[in-house]
């Protein structure tokens, strides 16, 4: 199957997982001009026929299918991977895919713990290709604007940002042990996670609250809202981290906080708090997701999406910016919209060819991604934390440096 394999005509694309996101991904890149998406990777027979068969009559053409992740990336025509599986896949595949010779668009969180997001700044570097986090909103025009307008002085010296995300998030009750079904390779799907037992409420989607796969809704969810406000703030890493919160709303097999506060101290005498309430949806600024940055002459809101207001002190309205883009409400599990969504995208695929710098480099996108894997393991721990501002490393606390990596199933371990 050959696609042209100069970048001036196309650039041809693999998506990894698409259950869900990665399918609604792969529906954005195929209709991006210069775009082709050549192949779907899915451990799951139904997905990856269901996908295939909606890009075929999407775009006329058929995609080329895989089950292995691996065997895809010996594809020739291959230029970039597009990664959506389970959380603990997106730093081992998007190494694979260095490795290989192969750019990378990763879903946020880029990596299951730190120690992976540290290796894959250090592949992107020696391997010398493009890989971008999945956190749009470094994309968005006027969430750009509001950045701006904040370095500028508009609200004077910024010095706290409060964030918050809310969903109403059933029980997902308790698993029982049941044969694995006949479309779905598990043991693919374990892939470097140590190997636990097939449950029939892990997948496709509850694996999000576990450990062993899973990050919590901290960095399903709270990642954008914490590399908006790192932005705004104009901060790397922490001095301190603190964290509090449990599994409160129901009992069932659901081991990561439902409900969660992280609080973040830094070098510069700037705070924020990032809030997440899986299951309880009450808006605050008619949004169940946003930013507030509070400062010396006043407040920005950005609620979610690309819109933003600037307030002065006393509670006044002086600015309201809207974006012309439609977007979808901000908790949407899919994304903000297919237009504000697809700037994200254009931009990786511009910054592949060489034609722009990408807006999220994998260097911040770590970052973005670190700050929230050091709220869980405050929260595991039940310390408060102290990092290096230089570093994000945690400082005197064996405990919680145990959690700076994983284990890995054997042959599966991360070797730059």
């Amino acid at each position: 199957m050959a696609y042209g394999r100069s970048l001036a005509d196309n650039v041809v694309v693999g998506v990894v997982g698409t259950n869900s996101r990665g399918h609604y991904l792969a529906r954005l890149f195929s209709q991006l001009p210069g775009v082709v998406v050549g192949f779907i990777c899915d451990v799951d027979t139904m997905v990856l026929e269901r996908t295939v068969a909606d890009i075929e009559k999407l775009t006329g053409k058929r995609p080329k299918a895989f089950t292995d992740v691996r065997k895809l990336l010996e594809e020739k025509d291959l230029d970039a991977i597009v990664i959506a599986t389970p959380d603990h896949w997106h730093a081992p595949a998007t190494l694979m895919a260095l490795k290989a010779g192969k750019h990378v668009y990763v879903e946020k969180p880029c990596s299951h713990n730190p120690a992976e997001g540290e290796m894959l700044v250090a592949a992107a570097a020696r391997y010398n290709k493009i890989v971008q986090m999945g956190n749009q909103r470094r994309s968005f025009p006027n969430v750009i604007r509001a950045m701006n307008e904040l370095h500028s002085g508009v609200i004077g010296r910024v010095y706290f940002a409060k964030g918050w995300y809310a969903n109403a998030r059933k029980s997902i009750g308790k698993g029982n042990i049941v044969p694995v079904p006949s479309h779905l390779d598990y043991e693919l799907w374990q892939g470097p996670a140590p190997r636990r037992p097939y449950k029939d409420n892990l997948i496709h989607y509850n694996w999000h609250w576990f450990w062993n796969w899973g990050t919590g809704e901290a960095l399903n969810n709270g990642t954008h809202e914490i590399d908006v406000m790192r932005w705004g703030l104009g901060v790397d890493y922490p001095t301190k981290v603190v964290s509090a919160g449990g599994r409160y709303a129901f009992t069932d097999d659901w081991e990561t906080p439902d409900t969660q506060t992280i609080t973040y101290e830094f070098a510069n005498k700037t705070s924020f708090l990032w809030e997440g309430r899986s299951c309880n949806d009450y808006d605050e600024f008619k949004s169940g997701r946003g930013v507030i940055f509070y400062g010396e002459k006043g407040t920005m809101v950005i609620p979610g999406g690309d819109d933003y207001k600037i307030y002065e002190l006393g509670g006044k309205l002086v600015s309201e910016v809207k974006t012309e883009i439609q977007q979808a409400d901000a908790t949407n599990t899919m994304g903000m919209g297919e237009k504000l969504d697809s700037l994200h995208l254009i931009n990786f695929i511009d910054a592949v060819r060489g034609k722009a710098n990408h807006t999220s480099p994998i260097s911040e996108g770590h970052k973005s991604t670190l700050l929230p894997q050091l709220g869980n393991i405050a929260w595991r721990t039940g310390q408060t934390l102290s990092c290096d501002p230089a570093t994000g490393h945690i400082l005197n606390n064996k405990a919680a440096n145990k959690l700076w990596s994983r284990e890995y199933a054997k042959g599966w371990e991360m070797k730059l």
